[in-house]
């Protein structure tokens, strides 16, 4: 089996019985409505699809009724509607796949670290380009009118966490765009960079040391780490 975020997350929603799941990055639903878990948040400012693909969706897929959609910026969300759409609970599971700009994702990471329970987990797409065109900025994949899929510098994230970070694990599943996994806990293998060196740093040295700066794992550590069947 090919893991990707989809079969991941169900998984960890049905090992620990995570009731809350928040999806910061929803675009047109592909990932967040199979998803099934007790309260599902999907949080975007631009959601491709309307109140018709809702519907057909809650059908297809029952856990969707009472589903809660949040149209606007993570970081307005988390100002304003987040204590409220999570019940002022702890968040147990959450997909950051918004922007996928370095101080964007981090806000994003961090302000759902605020919330999150001690045994909660949150996933990262896009932190492993394995292109220098991938790794772009918008401006730039834009402008150079590149094709296929565009990751960013969401890869800066976990250099961030891993160096500033002593509370949290940080590490990245090899599959589906990388996949940055971060728990409560020690660190595994700190890093010592400063946000400025991140900030500067280029596609080619990520090239360069890639395993070592993301803490790379194969896809089935997954299993592993989580004792997942």
């Amino acid at each position: 089996m090919i893991l990707n975020r989809s079969i991941i997350i169900q998984r960890l929603i049905n090992k620990f019985d995570f009731k809350t799941y928040l999806e910061i990055g929803v675009d047109a639903g592909k990932n967040f409505f199979p998803i099934k878990a007790d309260r599902k948040i999907a949080v975007d400012p631009g959601f491709r699809f309307g109140w018709l693909k809702k519907l057909v969706k809650a059908i297809r897929y029952p856990q969707n009724f009472r589903a809660a959609y949040y149209k606007m910026e993570s970081d307005r969300f988390f100002e304003t509607a987040a204590a409220k759409a999570l019940h002022n609970k702890p968040l147990d599971l959450c997909l950051v796949d918004g922007m996928h700009e370095y101080a964007f994702a981090l806000r994003d990471v961090e302000n759902s670290l605020q919330h999150l329970s001690d045994g909660g987990v949150i996933i990262m797409h896009d932190c492993n380009p394995l292109s220098k065109e991938a790794s772009y900025s918008w401006e730039q994949w834009q402008t150079d009118k590149c094709a296929g899929f565009w990751n960013g510098d969401v890869w800066k994230v976990i250099l961030h966490l891993r160096s500033t970070r002593q509370d949290i694990n940080v590490f990245v599943l090899d599959c589906d765009h990388g996949l940055g996994i971060i728990t409560k806990g020690k660190q595994e293998k700190p890093l010592s960079f400063s946000p400025a060196q991140i900030a500067q740093m280029s596609y080619d040295e990520l090239a360069a040391n890639r395993e070592a700066w993301l803490n790379l794992k194969p896809a089935a550590y997954v299993y592993h780490y989580f004792s997942l069947e």
